[in-house]
């Protein structure tokens, strides 16, 4: 299959894995010829094995041993779930192989990442931080590395680390190969793409910031103080089903866990906040159903791949709407059906509209309508996001085709107060 090695097959078929995704039968063959590959894809579409089964196919053939702190092939991830989630994906495609796979990220001991990359890698995942810290001490060496992945590459571009990639490539030899896979593209790959790849082949199998045809997806128009009662209204609908709410800011999901905790629920929570070893521990008991909650912030939102979410809650709108994509791209995977459900207040009227502008299609609205812009009166600063809208209980349930209440909005003493912005993660 795809010219992979018998033994990878193996592997993969051990693993319930016998057709390849669109984007794996569509990269693998170039990247297996030593193109460089720009894929354009949703979460869950396989895109691991699409860059990581021709890298291990290609070391396994070369045979060439790494030498002390040497990588021979370096994936770069946004996050430390996500470069988590690789590893575990590639070391399973990987098993019984010489191939040696290493992981390096923040929030873990770096003398043990210095002592295990001191007798060298075949392949690293790593985050842009960790490894520059990793290179200032002098405790890795990229001159000899021939494959390069730079994965979820919009999301590095959110997070600020377009520095920290130069820095990085400075020391790549310009003698490699280059994969970058994403799922959108904003304006700014453009310049990436130039910067680290050569003449690359495009595969595109889903239109950027497009969600899986799979996903449900209903908009709920609700006052920011009415958004936590709509929230246990819609989990006590399905309390033993999986589902992952989305905050906005770290005080904010934690204090969201603490009220479902509060209602009964099993809830935990992940973001900026929490050690390593508290983050991976609640994603293993979430993946494992001893919490059917999970409530997190955008800085894990592309290291969670557990194929039983049925649901995802936008309980804030993302600020970046090409994040509201990645989010409900937690659903439906594995060719399982998803639904995303998204309350929007009036503050966050802005925040709706450019998600629906990126997706380039309609959200079903499932009760309230979309809150009115507020008109500048007098010699106002002009700043007012949304007005009040036509109503919208928490009692409707998703899905329903039930018509919103009709509420006269209150008389205006003014425009409504945009949200302070807290830091999220």
């Amino acid at each position: 299959m795809l010219g992979l090695p018998p033994r990878l097959l193996t592997n993969l078929a051990d693993l319930n894995i016998t057709d390849p995704t669109p984007i794996q039968s569509q990269a693998i063959p170039h990247a297996l010829n030593g193109r460089d590959v720009m894929g354009l894809a949703q979460t869950g579409t396989g895109k691991t094995a699409a860059f990581g089964l021709p890298i291990v196919t290609t070391i396994m053939r070369d045979q060439t041993r790494p030498g002390p702190k040497q990588v021979h092939g370096l994936i770069l991830a946004p996050t430390r779930e996500l470069a988590k989630q690789i590893v575990d994906n590639l070391r399973a495609y990987a098993a019984n192989t010489p191939v040696k796979i290493g992981l390096v990220t923040g929030g873990n001991s770096i003398n043990g990442q210095i002592n295990r990359l001191a007798k060298g890698t075949d392949l690293l995942v790593a985050t842009p931080g960790r490894l520059i810290d990793l290179m200032e001490q002098k405790a890795v060496r990229l001159d000899a590395t021939r494959f390069l992945v730079l994965d979820e590459a919009d999301q590095m571009l959110d997070l600020g680390f377009i520095h920290a990639l130069r820095q990085i490539a400075r020391v790549l030899p310009k003698e490699r190969q280059t994969m970058l896979f994403s799922a959108t593209m904003p304006k700014q790959m453009a310049e990436i793409a130039s910067a680290y790849l050569t003449d690359p082949v495009r595969i595109e199998v889903t239109p950027p910031g497009k969600p899986v045809e799979r996903i449900e997806q209903s908009v709920h128009f609700v006052e920011q103080k009415a958004k936590t009662p709509l929230l246990v209204h819609h989990l006590d609908l399905h309390r033993t089903e999986a589902a992952l709410v989305f905050a906005r800011t770290k005080h904010g999901a934690e204090k969201l866990k603490r009220h479902l905790e509060d209602k009964g629920f099993a809830a935990g929570s992940i973001h900026g906040n929490k050690s390593q070893g508290q983050r991976d521990r609640a994603l293993k008991a979430f993946r494992e159903g001893e919490l059917t909650v999970l409530v997190a912030t955008d800085v894990a939102a592309r290291g969670i791949d557990i194929p039983s979410v049925r649901y995802v809650y936008n309980y804030d709108l993302p600020n970046v709407a090409d994040n509201y994509v990645h989010r409900i791209g937690r659903t439906a995977r594995a060719g399982r059906d998803g639904t995303a459900i998204a309350y929007c207040s009036a503050e966050e009227m802005g925040e709706f509209k450019a998600i629906v502008k990126v997706m380039g299609r309609e959200i079903a609205v499932a009760s309230g309508e979309a809150w009115e812009p507020v008109k500048p009166a007098g010699r106002g600063n002009g700043r007012g996001r949304g007005g009040r809208p036509g109503g919208g209980g928490h009692g409707a349930k998703h899905g329903g085709g039930h018509k919103p209440a009709h509420a006269k909005p209150a008389a205006a003493k003014g425009r409504p107060r945009r949200q302070r912005r807290a830091k999220a993660a």
